[in-house]
């Protein structure tokens, strides 16, 4: 089957992909650009570093602009999986969705629309789990946002590791480990399937506890 993956470039995505990249043909990546970081459905900070992952994996990507609106985002879903279908002649889409089902039933909403099979290989899988296969996957996986209590501004640009898994573990009553409530986001440097990997030549942190983003300004892809 052709797919293509709806792709942030954050770790959620990234292992949606190698888990698809196992089964299917993966055709093509498909990003949503969101005018702002108050887009509840499509991952924002430094979305526009996508274009470097496309590179990396060598998997051509489809983009479509949308505002931060539902109605926008939905649209803006349609017109890109329209054009997939086209180009590429897709006959399935793989997202990241893990336990939100606002997200899995708009994706999968508009996938019925289109004729289109959904594909959630992440879904309801334990969060903490998901994080230890990132790491045991190779996966180099930055924190871009953290956006809420216990959360502080010295998370953003660090490392995914395993201290941070613990954490997350122990504060899990109180914060989705997976931040697929928005807690926090991520940026993924380098997984199995890239051929160079990101580099980060300059950036600002902007904000302050429990609200903080990391601003890529310079990036490059260098050989592993």
């Amino acid at each position: 089957m052709r797919v293509c993956i709806l792709y942030s470039g954050g770790k959620d995505s990234n292992l949606a992909l190698l888990k698809a990249y196992n089964i299917f043909r993966v055709v093509c990546l498909v990003s949503i650009f969101p005018r702002s970081v108050e887009n509840s459905l499509f991952h924002y900070p430094n979305i526009n570093l996508v274009r470097f992952q496309s590179e990396a994996l060598g998997i051509p990507l489809l983009t479509e602009e949308s505002l931060d609106d539902e109605e926008s985002n939905l649209e803006a879903l349609y017109r890109v999986l329209g054009r997939a279908k086209e180009k590429c002649q897709i006959e399935g889409v793989v997202t990241g969705a893990i336990r939100s089902t606002y997200q899995a039933s708009r994706f999968q909403r508009v996938c019925w629309d289109l004729d289109l099979w959904c594909f959630n290989p992440l879904w309801l899988t334990d969060q903490i789990s998901l994080l230890k296969e990132a790491l045991n996957s190779n996966f180099e996986v930055i924190f871009t946002r953290v956006a809420g209590y216990p959360l502080k501004k010295d998370l953003v640009g660090k490392k995914l590791d395993y201290t941070i898994i613990e954490y997350f573990k122990k504060i899990s009553n109180i914060l989705n480990p997976a931040g697929e409530g928005g807690e926090y986001e991520t940026l993924v440097l380098d997984m199995p399937l890239f051929r160079k990997k990101l580099e980060i030549l300059n950036y600002e942190v902007v904000g302050d506890d429990y609200d903080a983003t990391l601003i890529v300004k310079d990036v490059r892809l260098v050989s592993k």
